[in-house]
C-alpha cells in the first residue's frame, strides 16, 4: 500500500511525533510505501488567499469557484499541486494530530482547506447523471483514512456520559465531514488519552495498539455512515421519515 502520513505538532519531541515515528517504521517494515508530511517542519502555509488560485485581486474572490477553476486550468499554487499528487498516489491517509479545542490544529485545518479543493476532493460530478458525488463517493473514493490523535483529558471524560462528549462525535467533522464527504472510507480513530501524563508503560501500550491498528489497515471495517445515494436521504439530503425514526443529530447518520 501507499500510505500518506500527515502529522501536525510543533514539537518533534512530543508524544505525537514519537508515535508517528513508531507507526511509519512499522508500516515500512511491513513492506508498505510511506510518505510523511510534517506540516510544522515544512512550514506549511495554512491560509487560503487569492494567490492560491492566480486570482485577479481586483475581482471578488469566491473561493469555491476560484479553486475549481484554478484546479481545472492547472493554475493552483505549486505547494498545493504537490500535496494533491501525494494524495492522488495514496491508498491510505493517516491523519495525526493533538486534539486542540475539540479539533485539529490550525495548520492541519489549513492543509485540508488548501489541498482538498473543489474539483479535486469534492464537487466531482457523475459523468452520466451530472449529480454531485459526495458522502460515500467523490474525488477521493477508493482510499481509506485513519485519525490518530492524542488527548490531554482522561478517557472516561470522552465516554458515553463524559462531559466532553463521545470522541466519535467530537471527530464527526473529520470522519464524516472530510473523509466520508470526499468518498474515502473513514476507519475508527485511535486516541491516546492522558497524553501529558503518559508513563513509559502508557507509551509502550499506545505503540502496541498503534502497530496492531496499522497491521490491519486493509481489513478493518470502516465507520458505517449512511451514503448520500444509498436511498436513505431525499432530494434535500434529509433522512426519509422511515429511516431511524425519532433519531436526530449526528447519531442519525450512522447506518
Amino acid at each position: 500500500m501507499n500510505v500518506l502520513w500527515i502529522v501536525a505538532h510543533p514539537d518533534r519531541r512530543s508524544l505525537t511525533h514519537a508515535l508517528a515515528c513508531e507507526g511509519v517504521s512499522h508500516l515500512r517494515a511491513l513492506g508498505h510505501e510511506v510518505r510523511v508530511r510534517d506540516l510544522y517542519a515544512m512550514k506549511w502555509n495554512p491560509v487560503v488567499d487569492a494567490a492560491d488560485f492566480a486570482h485577479d485581486p481586483a475581482e471578488r474572490l469566491l473561493v469555491g469557484a476560484a479553486a475549481e477553476d484554478a484546479y481545472r486550468r492547472g493554475r493552483l499554487c505549486e505547494d498545493i499541486r504537490a500535496e494533491q499528487e501525494l494524495v492522488r498516489a495514496s491508498d491510505v491517509l493517516v491523519v495525526q494530530f493533538p486534539l486542540w479545542w475539540f479539533g485539529m490544529p490550525a495548520i492541519l485545518k489549513g492543509w485540508f482547506d488548501r489541498v482538498f479543493v473543489n474539483g479535486f476532493a469534492f464537487g466531482v460530478r457523475d459523468p452520466v447523471t451530472g449529480a454531485t458525488l459526495r458522502y460515500g463517493d467523490g474525488g477521493l473514493r477508493g482510499r481509506r483514512a485513519m485519525v490518530v490523535t492524542t488527548v490531554g483529558a482522561r478517557e472516561a471524560s470522552f465516554g458515553p456520559r463524559g462531559i466532553h462528549g463521545e470522541l466519535e462525535q467530537v471527530l464527526f467533522p473529520v470522519q464524516h465531514g472530510i473523509a466520508h464527504y470526499t468518498g474515502m472510507d473513514p476507519l475508527p480513530p485511535m486516541a491516546v488519552y492522558g497524553a501529558d501524563r503518559a508513563t513509559e508503560g502508557d507509551y509502550q501500550a499506545a505503540v502496541a495498539r498503534l502497530r496492531q491498528r496499522l497491521s490491519t489497515l486493509e481489513e478493518t471495517d470502516p465507520v458505517s455512515f449512511r451514503t448520500q445515494d444509498g436511498g436513505d436521504y431525499d432530494a434535500d439530503l434529509v433522512l426519509r421519515p422511515h429511516v431511524a425514526p425519532g433519531v436526530t443529530g449526528i447519531a442519525a447518520h450512522y447506518a
